[in-house]
Parts: structure tokens; sequence; C-alpha cells
């Protein structure tokens, strides 16, 4: 019988075990647009989807990776296992129903072996929701995250009038028909039925896909799944309407087209499912008290564990009437931008800059609308506001890129500060005793800019991600961090003694008093060698026989070149120019970039600044600039090749360097370059546009050496290059052959491997044959273990983090050329990163 509630709601249950969260935290735009519909997401633990209520069986993809229940009619619910899963043709699925089966809650439907799925899929994050329909809509009951067990009520079907108006219009004329052979390498699953009924609903005919004698609407996703067309099934499109002929033509366009999954010609279709069973998911916390993170900050820290809890505001949905709930939330939206206003004026460095940025959020002329639309339609000015920002936010996290995801940490924290406005309920300032490591499910930005540094000495998060504002903030701080903990976090005591090793990225649970005290003085080690290096930081930088070794810093904005002078920075030696051209519908005019660069060569008072080209792709994507998906965006489309593919954007962005005052403070570095072709083309730009403003000086041009064919042919770019600057963490994923971003190999990935030292070497040895210099402006060039052996491989320029300037100035200092030589002999040697890492702790100490 159908669980319902009061008025015919339809109640659904968790169908796994595992941790509830929001769709938008699943890492494809698909589902976390809400483009199949509206739901919720589980991360599994354990191994087996049930019934999530009566119904039947709609449809069992032949992979056996989603099933579809039609719960009532015009509700049917889909659960997807994981991301991209239909890619493993079966493998560690094993169905246990089929379609027309009637099912009762609880009972198992899909049995899957969840460690092959984490090793083989980008995510397992579970989507469980309601098909797009206008009879019901999702109701969310319980926490909005947290974990479920089987049978845990998630949310509601309410039922819902339908609106006439999203009726396609009455069919009229003939049909209109056209033939394909499916070109999908896994056939008709979730994404490109979404995207067919993305398309089919901007016309107004009727249309349907035909698969033999089973025919499906084309606005249906669950319709055309239960097609279960494959890769090589000839189809036939079909419309009829005002518009069929353009409806047919864009349906048929968009299948051809292969939608990012087209099949290599030769591929054949997928051997059925074999059956997998799943072991048990694995211990968090190691045996001796150890629980993994990842870095966002680096440092060692020694204190009592301390959990930070923030409930959530809790609201009244309904308003009291439009223009007064307009009135509360305009107030709400004066004082806040009245606050960050000031805080923004006593503010410097990276604190400054993420302030400005929720300022530019909080101005944003699409969230206010959306709010005032919302309270014109009965909501109070805190619903407004919440259901105007979270779609924003999940927006974000949608998109893939990384750096773009986290910046949605700031909109939630725009939607908690607005709220505590509203309600009266603002957080009281966050006080904690001494030597304290805080623990939380989360930081927002202003929570950690709340914190007192004199009492608080490092933080662990269980969510979170290494680039996100946070992140940045800590290192700022100097605050030791490690995110991404996952749910042992709740696991530890109040209390309980913490030594936090970022730079291990390690936390130890309740140490005994041996390795306690070792950290101890460890700690007490660094303080004092830091403290001596940022006394001597302003002086240029020598070895100690003499020889000069330039130290840059790496930037990212205006705020961070102040911060890298206060450091002692001697220049810049990667402005990375992608924060002019991310997070924005349009890219920048060419008067805003001079001002940029302007600025940020102002801050540096006279230091070189190296700026790179722009350097996006389909990793890094810009919404204005029209790239599409690729299987694997690190070897597609991105560095240089953009600029190919848009010579107006690239000159422009030349012309803006260019523009910079004094002439020749600036210099231009080609990202992803791969041959010598492609230098001379950007050249040939470069002295065009410095012909046509009169320059007569000549502009160094330098190359960033990324790729292996780079490394090896280091010799020959050096005959036109004027300088050479390795990136160690492109080079390191092309040289090992593994994704940075694929969490199943990005532990391996380390520059000191035998075989990126050796092509650092190579182009060392490149560059000095035509007498030029080589820098290294990668992550090795911030790891003070890594920092003798890039010397002496001969590297002469290290452009790292500014914070590790003044320590990598002190370390430079005390080394002899000659030891670093026979350093960087013996490490090429090694047979693996490990072993260099062993020799280079060895010559450290």
């Amino acid at each position: 019988m159908i669980d319902e509630q009061a008025g015919g709601s339809i109640v659904l249950h968790a169908p796994m075990q595992g941790w509830r969260c929001a769709l938008a935290e699943i890492p494809d735009p698909v589902f976390a647009q809400g483009m199949l519909g509206a739901g919720v997401g589980i991360d599994p633990t354990g191994d087996t989807v049930h019934a999530p209520c009566d119904g039947t069986i709609r449809a069992l993809q032949p992979t056996g990776h989603a099933v579809t229940i039609a719960a009532a009619e015009g509700a049917e619910v889909l659960i997807h296992v994981g991301v991209d899963t239909v890619a493993l043709e079966g493998r560690g699925f094993t169905p246990l129903v089929a379609a027309g089966d009637r099912v009762r809650r609880g009972d198992p439907l899909i049995r899957f072996d969840l460690d092959l799925l984490v090793q083989g899929a980008p995510s397992v994050i579970t989507p469980v929701l309601l098909l797009d329909s206008d009879r019901y809509a999702v109701s969310p009951l319980g926490e909005t995250e947290g974990p479920v067990a089987v049978g845990d009520p998630i949310f509601a079907l309410v039922p819902q009038q339908a609106s006439a108006a999203e009726t396609p219009a009455a069919s009229e004329g003939e049909v209109v028909a056209r033939e394909l052979q499916l070109p999908l390498a896994h056939g008709i699953h979730a994404r490109p039925a979404a995207r067919i009924r993305e398309t089919a609903v901007r016309f107004s005919a009727e249309l349907s896909v035909v698969k033999g004698e089973r025919s499906a609407n084309a606005r249906s996703p669950v319709a055309l799944l239960t097609l279960g067309a494959r890769l090589g099934d000839l189809i036939r499109i079909e419309a009829h309407g005002a518009d069929a002929e353009a409806a047919v033509d864009a349906i048929a366009t968009l299948i051809a087209s292969g939608m990012g999954e087209a099949a290599d010609p030769q591929q054949a279709p997928a051997a059925p499912p074999q059956p997998a069973v799943a072991p048990a998911p694995a211990s968090v916390i190691s045996s001796d008290g150890r629980l993994a993170g990842v870095t966002a900050s680096p440092g060692l820290a020694i204190g009592h564990a301390r959990t930070l809890h923030l409930a959530e505001i809790e609201i009244d949905p309904a308003g009291v009437g439009a223009e007064e709930e307009q009135a509360r939330l305009d107030q709400a939206l004066r004082t806040l931008g009245r606050r960050l206003e000031g805080e923004t004026a006593t503010a410097s460095g990276a604190r400054r800059s993420i302030l400005a940025a929720h300022r530019a959020m909080l101005e944003d002329e699409g969230l206010r609308e959306a709010a005032a639309a919302a309270i014109a339609a009965g909501a109070s000015a805190g619903q407004a506001w919440r259901t105007s920002i979270r779609p924003q936010a999940e927006a974000l996290r949608a998109t893939g890129d990384a750096h773009l995801a986290e910046r949605a940490d700031d909109m939630r924290d725009l939607e908690r500060r607005i709220l505590s406005l509203l309600m009266g309920v603002e957080d009281a300032p966050i006080a904690f005793p001494p030597d304290t490591i805080l623990l939380a499910e989360d930081l927002l930005p202003s929570q950690l800019m709340a914190l007192d540094p004199a009492n608080v000495v490092g933080f662990c998060v269980e969510k979170g991600g290494p680039t996100s504002h946070v992140a940045i903030l800590a290192a700022s701080m100097g605050l030791p961090a490690l995110v991404a903990m996952g749910p042992a976090l709740h696991e530890i005591t109040e209390g309980s003694m913490l030594i936090l090793d970022a730079d291990a990225a390690s936390l130890q649970i309740g140490p005994d008093a041996a390795t306690l005290a070792k950290a101890h003085a460890l700690v007490a080690e660094r303080h004092a060698r830091r403290m001596e290096a940022q006394a001597n930081a302003a002086a240029p930088c020598h070895m100690a026989g003499g020889e000069r070794i330039e130290v840059f810093a790496n930037l990212g904005s205006r705020a961070d070149a102040d911060v890298a002078v206060a450091n002692g920075a001697e220049g810049c030696g990667l402005l990375r120019t992608e924060f002019l051209f991310l997070e924005r519908e349009t890219a920048p005019s060419l008067a805003e970039q001079t001002a940029e660069y302007q600025a940020i060569a102002d801050a540096l008072g006279g230091r070189s600044l190296i700026v790179r080209l722009l350097d996006i792709g389909g990793d890094k994507p810009a919404p204005y600039l029209p790239i599409p998906a690729e299987e694997n965006p690190a070897l597609g489309l991105r560095g240089i090749r953009v600029g190919f593919a848009h010579p107006q954007l690239l000159e422009d962005q030349i012309r803006a360097i260019l523009r910079v005052q004094p002439i020749g403070q600036c210099r231009i570095m080609v990202p992803m370059i791969a041959s010598i072709d492609e230098l001379r083309r950007v050249r040939e730009v470069v002295d065009r546009v410095r012909a046509e403003l009169g320059i007569s000086d000549p502009v160094s041009v330098g190359v960033m050496i990324e790729t292996p064919a780079a490394a090896v042919t280091a010799d020959l770019l050096a005959r036109e290059a004027d300088f050479l600057s390795v990136g160690t963490n492109d080079l390191t994923q092309y040289a090992l052959a593994m994704d940075r971003g694929n969490p199943a190999v990005a532990g391996a990935i380390d520059g000191l491997h035998p075989a990126v030292l050796r092509m650092i070497a190579e182009t060392c040895r490149g560059a000095a044959r035509h007498d030029r210099w080589t820098g290294v402006c990668g992550g090795l060039a911030s790891d003070l273990l890594a920092v003798p052996i890039l010397i002496g491989l001969g590297v002469t320029e290290l452009s790292a983090t500014a914070a590790l300037v003044p320590e990598i100035k002190a370390l430079v200092a005390s080394l002899s050329m000659d030891a670093c030589r026979a350093h960087a002999a013996a490490a090429l040697q090694c047979g693996s990163a490990a072993e260099v890492r062993i020799l280079a702790r060895e010559f450290r100490a």
C-alpha cells in the first residue's frame, strides 16, 4: 500500500544507508541543476538499493545502475547509483528486480560493489528524485544533510494542480519524421534523456522518440529511459504541430552530435552486466589514532579538540504582506552592505579580497530580483532570500570546476548573515579557550574571520576543499588546516589532545607522551626559524657562496601583491590572470584588464611582474566561451590553445599587458606550450601590438614548461623564448599519466618523482645552452624539501606561495651550490618519489 500523508502526499524513504546531501553536491549538472527533477542525494555506505515506496518498476537500465519506480500516476522516482556509472557497463551491479515488477517499500532492488564504484566512477553520490512532473512537487522531510538509514523519510510528493499553460499545443499538420542510428556509447541514459527533454520543451509540437514498437514522449525522461535504446539502435524522431520540422531537426542534431558521449566508430554494444558482491566499508580512523584529510593550509599545531556547533536558522516561510517583507529584506541588505564595507576598509590581503567578493555577490541584481519575485508570490523575506540564493550556490557546485564550486560557501555565508539580521538571531562571537584545534562540519569565511587566532591554533572540517576561500584565509592567517576529513571527525571526543600536522595531511588523536613531546619541540623550532626568516626577508636572496637565486611569489590579485611585498618577495613569477575572467558572465574589457595589471604592478613597486596569459579550458570553464565538454579536459582545449581559438581575447590581453607602465616591468608567459610554432604565433601578436602602441623596446616573452614535449625540446624553445618557467603541477600529471583531479590516483602524484626531476634537469640544460634562465612556479617551488634539488638542477628563480617566501629565502641562504648539485644528482638516481623524499629529509637534517 502506498505510504501517504494527509492530502494524498506520498512519503519517500531513504533507499540506501549513507550520508544525505543536496542534489547540488553531485558533480553532474544534469542532476545538480535539477534538469531531471527535484530530490536529494545520498552518498552510500551500504551495498543495496531498496524501494523507497510501494510501486511498480517502470524501468531498469540494462547496465543495472539506475531504476525508476512508478509510485502513482504521474509520480515516477528515479534512483541513479553514482555519476557516469553507466560507463561501467554493468560491472559491479546485480539487479534484483525487472521492469513491471510490483515492489513494496524496503524491498531490495539492486546490489552494488561500492569499492568498485568508488574506484571506477567520478562520484558515488546517488540522486533520488521525482522525475520532472506537473502533478507532484517535492517537499523535503528530515535534516537536509546528515546520516540516513534505509527507511528514513527523505521527502514527500505533494499533489499539484497542472497548469494548462504548461501543456504542449494541440497536434496539427502532418507527421515529420527522421531516422538515425544512435551514436551514444552508453545509449539513452539519464544525462542524454535530460538533454533531449531540455531541447524538446522549447517547441510546441508533440515530439516522440521511437525504437521498434516502443514510443516515448521526448519531454519525459523516464519514458525515454524505458526505450532501452543502446548504441547502434535505429531510432526515429517524430513530431507533428506548427513547428514540427524545426523540432525534429533540433532533436536529431542533438542526438547526432553525441552530446559529448559519442562512441568510437569501432565500439560494439556493451556485454550484459555481470553480478558482483560488495565488500564491507573500511574504517576511517586508523588503528594508531590517525585521521587523514586534505591540506588546505600547511603547518603544525598542538591543541585540544573543540567542536563548533551552528544550528540552521529557522524561518517562517509565509510572508505577512509583500510590501512589509520587501522592506525587511531591503533593510537587512543595506545593513549587511554597510558592515561589509566597514570590514573591507580595515582588512588587507586575502581577507580584503574575500570581503570584496562578498560585497559584489550581495549586490547581484539576479539574487535581488529572484527574492523580490518570491516575496510577491507570498514568501517571507527570509524564505525569499534563502530560495533565491541556494539555487545559485547549487549552480556553482554543479559547474564541475572545483574553484567555482567552492564559491558556493560564500553564497551560504551571505545566506546566513542576512537571515541572522532578519530573524534577530545574529551569531554570538565565536570564542574558544587557548590551544583550540577547531572541529566543524564546515566553516564559512565570516566564521573563520571571527575566530581569535591567539586561541585557535588550527582547524579540521568534515567538508570543504583546498581552494576554497576558507582555505585561502587559513593560509593568510597562518592557521594549519585540513579539509574533506569526512564524518569520522564526529567520533573525536571533545577535549581530546590532538596533533594537527597539515604538512602530512594527518590528525593524530590522543598521542602518547613521547610523540607529544617531539611535536612540541618541532613547533618551537619552526616558530623560531620563522621569526628569524621574517626579520631578514627584505634582503635580496643569495646562497651561502654568493650565487643569486631570485625568490618571487605567485599572485592572483592586487591583495596578493601587498602580501608578497610584505613577505619580502622580489617580484611575481606567476600572475594567474584567471581571476579576471572567471566567475562572471562576460569577458573583462581591455580597460578593466589594463587597470588591474597596472594596480598589481604599482603594488609591486617596480619589481618584476610575470603575467601568464589566460589559462582556462574544459577544466576551468568560463560561461562566455563556447568550449564544449571534453572527456579529458587536461588533454583538450586549454592554455594557449584557448587563446588561438579566440584570437581577439588573446590580442586584448596582450594589449592590456603592454599598456602597463613602466614599459618592461611586465613580462609575458605563455601557458601549455607544446611546440616552437605556438611560441612564434604568440610572438607575432606581441610584436604587432607592440608596434601599434609605439613601443620600441623588446618585450620579454617566456614559456611555461608543463608538457613533456616542452621539457624534452627545451633547447629548441630557448632559442626564441626569453625565459623558461616550469609549472610542476601539470608537468607532473602529464609525465606520470595521472589526473590530479582523480581521487583514485591523486595521492600518488608527487613532483619529486625522478621522471619529473629529470624533465626539469633537461629543461635547465636546454635553457643554459642559449643563456636563458629557468624558473619554477609550480607547487615544488613552495616545497622546502624540493628547493635544494631544484637549485642543484639549475633553477635560478623560485616563485612560491607568498607566506613561504621568508622561509625559502632563509633556506637558500644556508645552502652551498656544490652541495645542492651533488644532492640533485643523487635524487636523479632514485627509483621513486618516496626515495627522493627520504633523501631530501636526510639532506635537510
